[in-house]
């Protein structure tokens, strides 16, 4: 079972549509996209998404950080769901990013629970940018 976290903390998954692979895409469905995937593929067809789950395969790959941003650029405006080896302390980076929420197993929701998340859900006022423009 899954754990899904938001700037609210812990909840389930409400997503109740399938989510497939790329190549298996369609409309009505949610896509899983690898870290290893370049956004471009998706150009044009961002309408029509209602959900993209990016996958990190662990904590120390950041790539989905990158492609959770160049989608928000190119104009993506559904659900971006960063899944898998994501700790507390990436976050407020992961929101930065463009990401609207957090999926993690309860495993790793039993090793950082709910206060370690909630800490970090304020993560427009840690913005050190935001605060040098200022």
């Amino acid at each position: 079972m899954s754990v899904i976290v938001t700037d609210a903390g812990f909840g389930p998954d409400d997503w109740t549509l399938p989510i497939v692979a790329l190549e298996d895409a369609r409309d009505g469905v949610g896509i899983n996209l690898a870290s290893s995937v370049d956004p471009a593929e998706l150009a044009g067809r961002l309408p029509d998404i209602a959900l993209i789950r990016v996958n990190f395969p662990t904590s120390a790959d950041g790539r989905g950080f990158s492609i959770a941003r160049q989608l928000r650029l190119m104009g993506y405006d559904g659900r971006l769901r960063a899944q898998g080896h994501i700790l507390a302390d990436q976050y407020a980076m992961a929101r930065r990013c463009g990401f609207d929420e957090v999926e993690i197993d309860e495993a790793l929701a039993a090793r950082q629970p709910e206060d370690q998340w909630l800490f970090r859900a304020d993560w427009r006022a840690h913005d050190y940018q935001s605060r040098l423009r200022g």
